[in-house]
């Protein structure tokens, strides 16, 4: 992708919504005034205060956020819809879960070697508070 996000600006790529259905009909949702689920795919640096401070963006390349229905510009750019705007005006961010069952399951275990003694990890302990 090409576009970069300047100043305190955000790019945005809307998710896809499954559409609603009755049964095997679809019901559109044409009216219906909603908020936008999008992942970022660009952030400016941030901006300059008028008294000369720099404020840096929160939000990073990935993030899962909620765009307001208006503020935002709707662009389109080689075919794909983009929302851009500034930072300040995202309503949410999605908090990522982490998930400690999958990350053990992608870890290697410890080999015999690196693994010390409670006697010696009692040890260890002692002398670090007597260095303290």
């Amino acid at each position: 992708m090409n576009l970069e996000a300047t100043f305190n600006a955000v790019i945005v790529k809307p998710l896809e919504v499954e559409e609603e259905k009755y049964g095997s009909i679809v019901v559109p949702d044409i009216g219906k005034d909603r908020n936008e689920h999008g992942e970022v795919i660009s952030v400016g640096p941030g901006q300059h205060t008028i008294s000369g401070t720099f404020i840096e963006t929160s939000l990073k390349v990935g993030d899962l956020v909620i765009v307001p229905t208006q503020g935002f510009t709707k662009l389109e750019h080689n075919g794909e819809d983009y929302y851009v705007g500034p930072e300040n005006q995202i309503l949410a961010k999605f908090k990522k879960i982490v998930d400690v069952e999958n990350i053990l399951a992608e870890t290697d275990p410890l080999e015999e070697t690196e693994l010390i003694s409670e006697d010696e990890m009692n040890k260890l302990e002692t002398k670090l508070k007597r260095q303290v």
